[in-house]
Order: structure tokens, then C-alpha cells, then sequence
């Protein structure tokens, strides 16, 4: 569904990436981690059309980046640093602009069924405003979610979650997964992305490092793993 082939990134003479190759295949659950300033949300970035490589190939569901961008995005939904939501608007206003953008036509059940997954449905004529960061990340997995694409791309989606609402999270990235949604999460915390995922890919120094199935490797051992690679062997 994903693949990246020698994917290179630089601004002026800094390159973060160095001649990336990753494949996600449909339904698979990819975990990607490696230090700050790895370059993690740059190739995200890449994948969700938000950056063009300066080099190298790159498709999403057989479409060629950045020349068929357009195909792409109605395919992928994005969580990223920025929720992309509209503060004086309400969770359900919120959602219903982002449903119109899609040209939904069930969009007022869709809205529905997005908050209920979210545990949000009893705040919907709330403002965004009035949300803490937990429910502000909530909605803005809902909004990621609500056209039912077929990539997840998830930066950091646990930022701000407390226990809660990380549980909902993972019942919904499960089901997502059940579903056949071809998922690539960023995240620091190992164990947790290992355990959710069915594959690690570490990048450091511009490319992928290493990658590990789940299956392959305890929880335990992938931290020796992980300082292994970043902090040489």
C-alpha cells in the first residue's frame, strides 16, 4: 500500500533523509520510531502529500507522490501536530465541514458514529474551545477517521491522552486494523507501539536502520534493540 524507495529529503545543503526504503503492505500495522530529529515527521509528512521528496520514488495505493497527489488524499487520514480544527466551532460542526470537504453523502450519521467511537457524542455542541488536549486529540482522530480512508498516519497520536482516553485509542486502532486500514504510527513509547503494531521500523541516520516483526522480539529486548542502533553497536 506504502512504499518508499531511496527517498530523499534535504533543505539546502541539511539532509534529513538520506535514501529511505519502507514498504507497508494493505492492511499491515507499521510502528516507526528513532530519535528526535530523525526525520520521522518528515516522511509522514511526505506520505500525506504535505512535502515533495528531492528525490527518490514514492506511491500510496499504486499512486505515484507527489504527481497524483490529489488520488492520494482522499485515501489517507492524517493526525498530526496539528489537529486542522476550527476552535469556535463545535466537536459536531467541526466534523460535518470536514464531511462536506469529503462530499459525504450519509455525513450527518457518519458524524455520529465518529464521535460515539471517540467517546465525544455527549460534547458534540461544545466548542473546541472548551476541550482539554486529551479530547482536542479525540476529535481530531475522528476527523482523521471519518471518511474510513485507507491509510492511518499517525504522528504521535497518544500525545496529551490520559489513561482513558489511551485505551480508547487502542480499541480503536485494533479495530481499524480488523478492518483492513493499512496503518504507519509514529511514536517514542517502544513497548506500546510494538505491542499495537505488527511491524518496528527504527530510523536513524536518514534511512531504516532496522526493522522487526512483533512476533520476532519481547518487549523487553526491543529497547536493546533500539539503543543498539542509535547508540551504536
Amino acid at each position: 500500500m506504502i512504499r518508499l524507495n531511496a527517498v530523499v529529503k534535504q533543505y539546502g545543503l541539511n539532509p534529513v533523509l538520506r535514501g529511505v526504503d519502507l514498504a507497508v503492505e494493505q492492511g499491515e500495522f507499521v510502528t516507526l520510531v528513532g530519535p528526535n530529529g530523525a526525520g520521522k515527521s518528515t516522511l509522514l509528512s511526505i506520505i500525506a502529500t504535505l512535502l515533495r521528496p528531492s528525490s527518490g520514488e514514492v506511491t500510496v495505493g499504486g499512486w505515484r507522490l507527489p504527481e497524483q497527489a490529489a488520488r492520494v488524499r482522499r485515501h489517507i487520514g492524517l493526525v498530526s501536530h496539528h489537529s486542522l480544527l476550527y476552535r469556535d466551532l463545535t466537536a459536531a460542526e467541526n466534523l460535518a465541514f470536514f464531511a462536506r470537504l469529503y462530499r459525504l453523502d450519509d455525513a450527518d450519521d457518519r458524524v455520529a458514529g465518529a464521535l460515539r467511537q471517540v467517546g465525544l457524542l455527549a460534547r458534540q455542541r461544545d466548542p473546541v474551545g472548551t476541550f482539554s488536549r486529551g479530547m482536542i486529540q479525540r476529535l481530531t482522530i475522528a476527523r482523521a477517521t471519518l471518511h474510513e480512508p485507507d491509510v492511518l498516519l499517525l504522528d504521535e497520536p497518544y500525545t496529551g491522552l490520559d489513561q482513558e482516553a489511551t485505551a480508547l485509542l487502542d480499541d480503536l486502532l485494533r479495530a481499524e486494523t480488523a478492518r483492513g486500514r493499512t496503518i504507519l504510527m509514529i511514536t517514542h513509547d517502544l513497548a506500546h507501539g510494538l505491542g499495537l503494531a505488527d511491524r518496528l521500523a527504527i530510523l536513524y541516520g536518514g534511512r531504516i536502520a532496522r526493522e522487526t516483526k512483533r512476533d520476532d522480539i519481547n518487549p523487553a529486548a526491543v529497547y536493546d534493540l533500539y539503543t543498539d542502533v542509535t547508540m551504536g553497536e
